[in-house]
């Protein structure tokens, strides 16, 4: 079976796309949860020792009710693991767009099942995960990370005449405001203060009414104050630094007693408030809580109750041991908990006899610690086994990425040849003998797991015409492999395969080196934390080797040649690939001099990026490092932002508007006006005319203006393309083509203006200048071919990447821009918008690479087809190598924090480039049609 070079590598990609899903599928596991049905209830916990008796809860409880004020934005992933005590997933944090019923045991459950009545106002999360389970609410979005104020107003406004109220036990309020604040500009941002002076006084409020309320002969009331989590130097989370994972506890109770002086405060584990609260309140623990109780919280209550509290917290955390772990036995916790609890009934039976000597006193705190140590020991156990591998999954979904990886580097030879045609010996392969043992031995194989399984299994949960079909699949891959490595091997008298005897020169070498080099250095954690600097070397050593190729192209070899060719430009560009244009004219030099443009060019590179390291630390080690956009940002600079903003907007004008056509060029000029306008908006930048102090909008109807102008551009660049396919010239036909795919490519750098940040727009320029440059006097000049030009694309998107201010780590992400332009959250956009921002560099490089082979009329045919079969490879190499790394460290210690980060970016990256070539590939298929 033939098939040209771009359709065989956007199959490749599909292949390895499903791969990769169905290797996540098995590699982030499902977590600890317990195999019983239903909710916990108080029948279900043991008597106390020697008495027999089911003590009720509620006759040790300590607390009346209790207010719980947040004042950080509170994810889907964090609801759960504070009202269920539970760790989420990794794979979880997906749920935080769209965020289902909580069908799990939780707090508020059984807060409602014992008849409280529960009042909420704030992020309507709460309300989607908890329907049903309030008396009153009121829910605003939480996803709309420009409004810091409304979100806000919109609970205070409900709090005076609730507190004067008296028909209701549990008040949640959750503050929304000082996270969008951290998202917009940061921890050391101006509206940091004011926004934590106003919580300051909305908790005195709250305070001093509860103490209002107080009386003789009723339980008291708790103040629980709290964040889901912290913030790092940009202002995001779900990374793992310190700043990111500390967050403060306060809890405020006349029922706590008062100490002198100050206290360091201890550090607890977020699932230890679930069980604390709970058993507070008299509630039944919930069945997959993974917390403990904390100690300080109950000192007041008698020895026997405490003993009593800690013995049905340990009995709950010993059953979720027993349920997930089937070698709960050899856990040191649960023999801990053993051995307290005989002690536990030792003391129990001096107490019942009267004793009240010391020695009761003594033993009975010694059981209290016994118990405290067991507790611990099981929460750590717990805590750890975040869930079970689904081994299989992962296996089989690695094997097929890795037959994707050698299919793709066993057709490198056709692929690449003057015909761009790969021959996959599919067809022989159906017929083959191995072919149907493979299939006998693949069946026999999943039914042997299926049946013999003892943890979970995605694929035994398919049906079995689905997985024959991937086992028929997998070995026809096979056989198709061996048949190609067959083909592959020398023979004595086997003649060369016409275009397939290429020579690896000395750019060729260090690409090869680099990419494989750069796949290797994956396997550390600090390389995964630090990818970012290897990119960098990469790009300074491509610059380097490109100087080189100047000189001698220019200089050395320029001495062999004939005066006549030494007084012109050293290769003119043909008549056939229409008007170029040329930097030397334009600036008014002689044509003699592009030799010294191009000579500058890996210079100037060089200059930039070394500019844009110091815009945006990224990584791990640095990243709270000061840098050029922090100072940007600052109040005292904004004036100098401004200016720099505006003078990128108008160099990202110059670049892009010569491809388009003077319609695209107006709305070109009027979007990127728009732009600026935006950023005033929303009190980034400054008009000339305006003062810093001025209040800031949404920015709402300046981001629309700009989409207004994005779509016409890109419906000018579509009817171009269209256009080109009823030309009946294919000079005239190609040349339309041409344009109209770089309109569309300026409509993409107008929507990414608007998405980036005011500080990161010169990161934009520069990635157009570079991209102006490199190819008026590198590619153009010095003829590399298409694969050449492909892997610099790729490796210049990679370092862009790291420039806009990204990383490994998920908490560097900024979900911001999914709210540009939108009155409220929308899901659809608001992911289109995160994941165009994020990966705007790849996107970019990936998009020139489109425009300007296509350009490139002498070679485009097969041009297209390698640059389609380069970003499959360049993706397979690296995704293959990091599922067998991870596969493989799958219980290293930064397993969740470092490879599983990197593993999502991975997907996403190669979800991205399979986009990419889908659109090469029709433009590939659109040239090859055309006579």
């Amino acid at each position: 079976m033939k098939l040209s070079s771009s359709v065989f590598a956007l199959l490749c990609l599909i292949c390895e796309l499903v791969s990769i899903a169905l290797f996540l599928r098995g590699f982030f596991p499902v977590p600890v949860k317990s195999s019983l049905s239903d909710k916990s209830k108080e029948t279900d916990f043991p008597a106390e020792p020697q008495t027999g008796k089911h003590t009720p809860l509620w006759t040790v409880k300590i607390f009346y009710g209790f207010l719980k004020s947040n004042i950080c934005v509170l994810s889907y992933v964090r609801h759960q693991a504070l009202t269920t005590g539970s760790i989420p997933g990794f794979i979880d944090v997906v749920m935080n767009l769209n965020s289902p019923a909580l069908l799990e045991d939780n707090l508020i459950w059984q807060a409602k099942s014992a008849g409280k009545r529960i009042i909420f106002y704030g992020d309507d999360t709460w309300v989607r995960l908890f329907p049903k389970h309030f008396m009153e609410h009121d829910g605003t979005t939480s996803f709309f990370v420009s409004d810091y104020t409304e979100v806000d107003n919109n609970v205070t406004r409900h709090l005076d005449g609730t507190l004067k109220r008296d028909d209701w036990e549990i008040l949640i309020l959750h503050y929304l405001g000082l996270d969008h604040i951290g998202h917009i500009s940061g921890p050391h941002g101006s509206l940091i203060g004011p926004k934590l002076m106003e919580m300051d006084d909305i908790i005195k409020k709250i305070h001093a009414s509860l103490i209002s309320k107080e009386s003789e002969g009723t339980l008291p009331n708790l103040l629980v104050l709290c964040g889901d989590h912290g913030m790092s130097e940009t202002g995001s989370h779900g990374g793992s630094s310190e700043p990111e994972i500390n967050t403060p506890l306060v809890l405020i109770s006349p029922a706590f007693r008062r100490k002198a002086g100050f206290e360091e405060p201890g550090v607890l584990e977020q699932v230890d408030l679930t069980p604390t609260l709970a058993l507070g309140l008299g509630l039944p623990i919930s069945k997959n809580s993974v917390g403990h109780l904390i100690p300080a919280v109950f000192e007041e209550l008698s020895l026997r109750e405490q003993l009593r509290l800690l013995q049905i917290n340990g009995h709950q955390l010993s059953r979720l041991l027993q349920d997930s772990n089937p070698t709960f036995h050899k856990e040191d916790g649960y023999e801990q908990f053993r051995v307290a609890e005989k002690s536990h009934g030792s003391w129990m039976t001096l107490y019942v006899d009267g004793n009240t000597s010391e020695v009761l006193s003594n033993m009975g705190k010694k059981v209290l610690k016994q118990y405290l140590e067991a507790l611990k020991a099981m929460s750590s156990a717990l805590s750890k086994q975040l869930g079970k591998y689904d081994m299989y999954s992962m296996i089989m979904g690695m094997i097929f990425i890795l037959q994707v990886l050698f299919l793709l580097l066993l057709a490198m030879p056709e692929a690449l040849s003057r015909e761009a045609v790969v021959d996959i010996p599919l067809a022989s392969s159906l017929l083959s003998l191995p072919f149907y043992l493979l299939c006998l031995f693949g069946s026999a194989l999943h039914v042997l797991v299926c049946t013999s399984a003892g943890g979970p299994c995605y694929l035994c949960s398919l049906p079995w015409v689905l997985v024959f079909t991937v086992i028929l699949l997998s070995s026809a891959f096979t056989c198709a492999l061996v048949s190609m490595v067959a083909r592959r091997m020398p023979t004595s008298n086997k003649t060369p395969t016409k275009g397939s005897d290429w020579t690896l020169s000395e750019l060729d070498a260090l690409l090869l080196i680099g990419t494989v080099g750069h796949t290797l250095s994956l396997a550390s954690s600090s390389f995964i934390e630090e990818e970012h600097q290897t990119w960098y070397f990469l790009l300074n050593t491509l610059c380097l080797a490109i100087f080189q190729d100047v000189c001698r192209k220019y200089f050395r070899e320029q001495r062999h040649r004939d005066e006549e060719e030494d007084r012109g430009p050293l290769l003119p560009t043909g008549a056939e690939e229409g008007p170029s244009f040329s930097p030397a004219v334009e600036l008014g030099m002689s044509p003699g001099s592009e030799k010294w443009l191009a000579l500058a060019t890996p210079l100037l590179t060089l200059t930039c990026c070394r500019l844009l390291r110091s815009l945006n630390q990224t990584g791990v080690q640095w990243a709270h490092l000061p840098d050029f956009g922090h100072w940007l940002n600052s109040g005292d600079h904004k004036a100098f932002l401004s200016v720099l903003a505006a003078v990128s907007l108008v160099l990202i004008f110059l670049l892009v508007q010569r491809h388009c056509s003077l319609v695209s060029k107006i709305a070109l000029a009027l979007g990127l006006l728009g732009v600026y306008s935006y950023r005033a908006a929303v009190g980034n930048v400054l008009f000339p005319w305006q003062h810093s102090s001025r209040a800031v909008s949404k920015g709402t109807v300046e981001a629309r203006f700009v989409y207004v102008f994005v779509l016409g551009i890109l419906f000018t660049g579509v009817k171009d393309l269209l256009r080109s396919q009823v030309m009946p010239s294919a000079v005239d036909s190609g040349r339309l083509k041409s344009r109209g795919l770089w309109e569309v490519y300026s409509g993409v750098v107008l929507l990414v203006a608007l998405l980036f940040r005011a500080h990161n727009l010169p990161t934009l320029a520069c990635c157009l200048l570079i991209q102006t440059v490199m190819a008026q006097f590198i590619w153009k000049k010095l003829h590399y071919d298409a694969a050449q030009t492909t892997i610099m694309h790729y490796w210049f998107g990679q370092a862009f990447f790291y420039f806009q201010g990204n990383s490994n780590n998920i908490g560097t992400v900024d979900i911001s821009v999914g709210f540009v332009g939108l009155e409220s959250y929308v899901e659809a956009p608001a992911i289109f918008l995160t994941a165009l921002s994020t990966y705007a560099g790849p996107l970019l490089w990936a998009c020139h690479l489109l425009c300007f082979l296509s350009s490139q009329r002498d070679r485009a045919v097969m041009g297209l087809g390698h640059g389609s079969y380069c970003f499959a490879l360049l993706r397979s190499i690296p995704a293959a190598f990091y599922v067998v790394l991870v596969t493989s460290l799958r219980y290293h210690l930064f397993i969740w924090s470092v490879f599983s980060p990197k593993l999502l970016y991975e997907a996403m990256h190669t979800l991205i480039n399979t986009a990419v070539c889908l659109f090469f590939t029709f433009m590939d298929q659109e040239r090859s049609t055309r006579p």
